[in-house]
């Protein structure tokens, strides 16, 4: 699939099933909530949940980093494309290792730790995620790769400013990357090619059976893109309605 076509499957996945995931143990942060506010709160505020839906879509980018010339490998410019290459060397190339279950449980435990031991370094996975989603929804300058790298810049950093004053938390981020991951592999598990799910086992899987979607095609582009967009703004409304 493409990459904008990533993005909106990851934020889909995050506006679903964010709410009911956010109430469980370890994944929110509502003891401190209560010792700050003495309001128990077990779900998410609004900043939270559009943040995780931005956040969500750059994760759903995250397995294509195996790809030099994928738009993830685009995004900051030459930092971005170097990191591309090592990866690609060490999954074996193009929907490989990065395209598994595996990777998309490792890497949610990893930012887990991250979000948990390593403020800094948690800031950093989340201005890197928000600019993977600026980049995968077309934010830039068409054939002019340094000048849609300082642009998705200076917008990430905008966007992430924005969450720090609405004092967004990020006990969830551990959660919100593995379901960005496993909505792609999900994604392209339904194109013609398949994924290796189980990696290192060298199967790959086509769902649904047999009717693989071609990328980049007529259908993807022409119906599927406005479906999915349709289903963002309804899923909004829906999360954001008053109760």
């Amino acid at each position: 699939m493409m990459g904008h076509t990533h993005a909106m499957t990851g934020a889909i996945a995050w506006l679903g099933l964010a709410p009911p995931l956010a109430a469980l143990p370890l994944l929110n942060d509502a003891p401190s909530r209560f010792i700050e506010t003495g309001i128990m709160a077990n779900a998410l505020n609004p900043a939270e949940l559009i943040a995780g839906a931005v956040i969500c879509a750059g994760a759903a980018m995250l397995p294509d980093l195996d790809h030099p010339s994928a738009t993830i490998a685009q995004t900051f410019g030459p930092v971005t494309w170097a990191l591309s290459k090592v990866v690609n060397w060490l999954s074996g190339g193009h929907r490989g290792a990065t395209h598994s279950l595996a990777f998309a449980v490792a890497m949610g435990f990893a930012a887990h730790w991250l979000a948990n031991a390593y403020p800094i370094g948690r800031d950093i996975m989340v201005v890197l995620l928000v600019g993977l989603a600026l980049r995968a929804i077309g934010v830039g300058i068409p054939g002019n790769k340094l000048g849609s790298a300082m642009i998705n810049i200076g917008l990430t950093a905008g966007l992430y400013a924005v969450f720090l004053s609405l004092d967004v938390g990020y006990a969830w981020l551990g959660l919100v990357v593995g379901i960005g991951c496993l909505a792609h592999v999900v994604g392209d598990c339904m194109t013609e090619r398949g994924c290796p799910v189980l990696w290192p086992l060298s199967a790959k899987f086509v769902l649904p059976w047999k009717i693989g979607i071609k990328t980049g095609r007529k259908f993807e582009q022409k119906i599927l893109a406005p479906v999915l967009s349709v289903a963002i703004i309804g899923l909004l409304f829906w999360r954001l309605a008053p109760v």
